[in-house]
């Protein structure tokens, strides 16, 4: 359970950059009816509704998922100062909101606060792609059954990439994402990484890592899209 659901189907530029930058798998949708068509079989991690430009579809997204039966999803609304009356008496069908525009920071730490009641248990504990499985309990990593002798920051490369199939990352998010904002060094430090990792992985799984030319790098395909 580590997909969220977002509405309208054409979120902003900023809000699918700071997604990404934040490390969130999502995907995108165009209705309420879509968003539990597409549901996961473990559920959504969560959801982010967008309501500046049609507050009453917004209503309908959420509502539709307050209507289930089980868990409720988290729900995080973002709203215009204009709109914050609308928000009266209707908190039933929102966990939070954010103000647009917004600040990405104040964004993930509302996305935080929202999905904290989400069990940790609930998660995998690995990540298996390809015959490659990663423990993330354990920091060991494997590839058809043969353990990898990764470094901790090869390690955590690849855990990011590995949590983001089919997503193309350039090397200043990486960076910023892996090494952290306060890092220093330079997108070549991104490059010898790959280069490692892929050495480690094996001549049959070295294409795992994709290079997308001009951009960055990608990790096999995706297996939502967005």
């Amino acid at each position: 359970m580590d997909l969220i659901a977002v509405f309208p189907e054409n979120p902003s530029p900023e809000l699918a950059r700071t997604l990404d930058l934040a490390g969130y798998r999502w995907k995108a949708f165009a209705s309420a009816d879509a968003i539990t068509k597409s549901e996961p079989a473990d559920g959504w991690l969560g959801a982010i509704v967008t309501a500046d430009h049609d507050m009453d579809a917004a209503w309908a997204v959420c509502r539709a998922l307050r209507k289930r039966d089980a868990l409720m999803v988290p729900l995080l609304l973002l709203v215009t100062g204009a709109q914050l009356d609308e928000l009266t008496l209707r908190d039933e069908l929102f966990d939070d909101f954010c103000l647009l525009p917004f600040h990405p920071r104040e964004l993930e730490a509302r996305l935080r606060h929202v999905f904290a009641h989400v069990s940790v248990s609930a998660k995998p504990d690995t990540v298996d792609y390809g015959g490659l499985v990663l423990n993330l309990e354990t920091y060991q990593a494997s590839i058809d059954g043969h353990p990898l002798d990764l470094t901790y920051m090869e390690y955590e490369l690849l855990k990011f990439l590995t949590q983001n199939p089919g997503k193309v990352f350039t090397r200043e998010i990486l960076l910023s994402r892996v090494w952290g904002y306060d890092y220093y060094g330079g997108a070549r430090t991104v490059d010898v990484h790959i280069r490692r990792l892929r050495a480690k992985l094996g001549e049959e799984h070295a294409n795992l890592i994709q290079t997308v030319r001009s951009v960055g790098y990608r990790f096999g395909q995706s297996r939502w899209g967005n």
